[in-house]
């Protein structure tokens, strides 16, 4: 039969707090103490309990304990808005966090921003207020406007975790997100290596004031500054994520640079880049970014070689866990989470599930 403790604290599977005290020889506040991180344990009795978790696979029913408490977390995102499908995955995941562990105890909602624009984003942060919101998840732009917008978040009591695009050394206190610098390499080694001597390289960026995309374009070109000098790199150019502005660069690369064999987009638009590749017949050897229903047929036809994705869903429930560890946990923020580089050729698509 399965036991429930006085306060309702039920472990997944039927173990309870009562079998893990006794399994562990501690009392049920010593177990208290150790699953909410309070001070006041011994070390050897912290690894006690911590042993007796492994052992009986306890696993901690978050959605009660806040239920029993009256408490849970409002969690806010702010997502870029417009046609960027890798925002409108995101917001897809947020919805299904209900059926994830990571979703337990929490109360979650999206706003969508005008994209690129960091007056909209400070005004969304601006409008925060802790009697609505405990934590807010942001694709950050790095613009002083927005930087004291953060800060003025974090004065008021609401946590911010960054997702994707970081803004550091504002009082942010945790960052979700692969890291884009090794992207940037890893993009410049695909190329440079399937480049002969000689070829010109394209780089288009969203925007250089998101730092993610800026990163990407870093580490690029530390790669080809190393290994790859023989090749001719022009740009970045802006393209705003936008599918018409990004497209109309690659026509005039391809007008203005008869070199040009490579590109590296490092932002989003790339429906653009498929329509100009259809429309002039060319090929490039060219590495884009993030999974969705446009890059993926542009892998099986051939017009782009590598995709570099972040999956959506590790990002939405590592932001989820950050929030939850950082409005109910310690007062000391929790160590970043970086999320897995994934990359995909036309080979290896069914892996992904998409």
């Amino acid at each position: 039969m399965k036991r429930e403790s006085g306060d309702g604290r039920q472990g997944r599977g039927g173990i309870t707090v009562h079998d893990l005290a006794r399994e562990a020889g501690v009392s049920l506040a010593t177990v208290d103490r150790v699953l909410n991180r309070r001070p006041g344990v011994r070390a050897a009795t912290v690894e006690k309990v911590e042993a007796a978790i492994a052992r009986t696979g306890y696993r901690r029913n978050i959605g009660a304990s806040l239920l029993a408490r009256g408490q849970g977390v409002r969690l806010r995102f702010l997502l870029p808005g417009g046609g960027n499908l890798f925002m409108a995955a995101l917001q897809a995941e947020v919805a299904a966090l209900g059926t994830f562990d990571e979703g337990e105890g929490l109360e979650t909602s999206v706003f969508r921003i005008p994209p690129m624009n960091a007056e909209a984003l400070a005004r969304a942060l601006d409008a925060l207020t802790p009697g609505e919101v405990d934590c807010v998840a942001v694709v950050a732009m790095e613009a002083d406007i927005v930087a004291e917008a953060v800060r003025r978040c974090t004065d008021r009591g609401i946590r911010v975790v960054t997702m994707v695009s970081d803004i550091p050394d504002t009082g942010r206190e945790a960052f979700v997100g692969i890291d884009n610098r090794v992207a940037g390499r890893m993009a410049a080694r695909m190329l440079g290596l399937a480049l002969p001597r000689g070829a010109v390289v394209g780089l288009i960026a969203g925007s250089l004031g998101l730092r993610d995309h800026r990163e990407r374009l870093e580490g690029f070109g530390e790669v080809m500054a190393e290994s790859f000098g023989h090749l001719t790199v022009v740009g970045p150019f802006e393209g705003s994520d936008d599918p018409g502005t990004t497209g109309a660069i690659l026509a005039r690369l391809l007008a203005e640079q008869p070199g040009l064999a490579g590109l590296y987009n490092a932002g989003a638009g790339n429906s653009g880049l498929a329509a100009v590749l259809a429309e002039t017949g060319a090929h490039l050897r060219m590495v884009a970014h993030e999974l969705t229903a446009i890059t993926r047929p542009a892998l099986e036809s051939g017009q782009i070689d590598y995709v570099i994705d972040q999956n959506p869903r590790a990002e939405v429930r590592a932001v989820a866990r950050a929030a939850r560890r950082l409005v109910l946990g310690p007062g000391t923020g929790p160590a970043e989470d970086r999320i897995a580089i994934r990359v995909f050729l036309r080979d290896n698509l069914h892996e992904d599930g998409f």
